[in-house]
């Protein structure tokens, strides 16, 4: 993965320049946008890190900004900058899914603790997304019928109960459900299951077909 990179997004220029060398002499590598539009257009998608809004900037708010980025699937864990300690926005934008809202003038140390936060979030969510997808290309790679045998074998029904829920063998169903094993790569009903839970969190809510 890309080393991460941290947004710095004010109209303030000594902000801007402030919270860049603090960032910088802590190790991180940061980049400043004057607008909202030009962190819009220069962004670099592949790299994880943060997005550092001021809630007040001229022609895009950060609260417009953090909707725009969620509508264009932007990914980078946003902390608000504030200097009017409106509570009414704070709260807004937490409820959009801000990670922090910081008062001006902040210290140094809750600012480094935030983007550190932000950046493991970010990380680790980018981690855990590409691994759901290799999760799916593998689960695409089984049959119709592959799919429904391992979706009851995964909710822990032993052969027998699948091949009656399915009206096939339970010779039939043992085939199916080496077939699925092995292009899954698990091993038993329960690493399955995790893999399925993975792919569809409403999995381990589905019905037990025993009922």
């Amino acid at each position: 993965m890309a080393e991460p990179l941290i947004h710095v997004v004010d109209d303030d220029a000594a902000l801007r320049s402030s919270v860049a060398f603090l960032l910088d002499s802590v190790g991180w590598e940061v980049v400043c946008h004057p607008d909202a539009r030009s962190f819009l257009a220069n962004l670099d998608r592949s790299r994880p890190g943060c997005a550092l809004l001021d809630v007040r900037m001229p022609m895009m708010s950060g609260l417009e900004l953090q909707r725009a980025m969620q509508s264009a699937g932007i990914d980078l864990p946003v902390i608000f900058l504030t200097g009017h300690g409106d509570v009414a926005v704070a709260v807004q934008a937490m409820k959009n899914g801000a990670i922090d809202m910081l008062e001006k003038p902040f210290h140094d140390q809750v600012l480094l603790d935030a983007v550190s936060r932000a950046v493991d979030l970010c990380i680790a969510t980018r981690e855990a997304d590409t691994r759901r997808q290799a999760l799916a290309l593998r689960f695409e790679q089984l049959t119709p019928r592959e799919r429904e045998v391992a979706r009851l074998v995964g909710r822990g029904l032993p052969n027998k109960l699948v091949a009656r829920a399915l009206a096939i063998s339970e010779k039939t169903v043992h085939i199916h459900r080496a077939h699925v094993m092995d292009k899954l790569d698990v091993r038993s009903a329960a690493e399955l299951a995790l893999l399925l839970s993975t792919l569809d969190p409403g999995f381990a809510a589905e019905s037990d077909p025993r009922a």
